[in-house]
C-alpha cells in the first residue's frame, strides 16, 4: 500500500489478533499516510480523531473482558482443587505402589534402585517422597 491509500476492513478483528495488535496495525498503517476504515463501525476512519477515540473504547472493553476471563478462570481452578481436582497428567505409580515406594525409601533403600525396581524415573520416587512428606508434615502450633 502506498501513502494516501484506504484500507477497508469489514470487522475489526481482520487487523490482528487481539486490541493490542489491532491498535499497533492502525498505528502503523497512520504512520504511513495510510488511513483505515472498518464498515462494522459504520465506516468510521480509525486514524481520525473519531476513529482514534473509538479504538480507545474498543482497547478499554477488550482489556476488561481478558481481565474478566482471567478472574473467572483463576476463580475456576481455585474451586476445582478445593474440589480435590487433580491437575496434570496421572501419576505412573498406583497409591499401593506409593505405599511401597514409602515402605522402600524408609527401609533404606536409594531412590536410583527404588527407581530401577518400579520402571520408573527418579524424579517420580523424589516426587512421591516429597508428597508424603507434605501430607505427614505437622504444622506447628502458633
Amino acid at each position: 500500500m502506498e501513502s494516501g491509500d484506504v484500507l477497508i476492513v469489514t470487522k475489526l478483528d481482520r487487523l490482528g489478533r487481539n486490541a493490542m495488535d489491532i491498535r499497533k496495525t492502525v498505528e502503523q498503517l497512520a504512520a504511513s499516510d495510510i488511513r483505515v476504515h472498518c464498515l462494522a463501525l459504520g465506516g468510521v476512519d480509525l486514524t481520525s480523531p473519531a476513529g482514534k477515540m473509538t479504538m480507545q473504547i474498543i482497547s478499554a472493553v477488550a482489556e476488561f473482558e481478558r481481565d474478566l476471563l482471567l478472574e473467572r478462570t483463576y476463580s475456576g481452578i481455585a474451586r476445582a482443587k478445593a474440589d480435590g481436582k487433580r491437575f496434570g497428567r496421572p501419576s505412573s505409580l498406583n497409591e499401593e505402589q506409593q505405599r511401597a515406594v514409602i515402605d522402600r525409601l524408609n527401609a533404606g533403600t536409594t531412590i536410583s534402585a527404588v527407581a530401577r525396581e518400579f520402571n520408573t524415573s527418579r524424579q517420580t520416587i523424589i516426587r512421591v517422597r516429597e508428597g508424603n512428606q507434605k501430607r505427614n508434615a505437622v504444622l506447628p502450633d502458633y
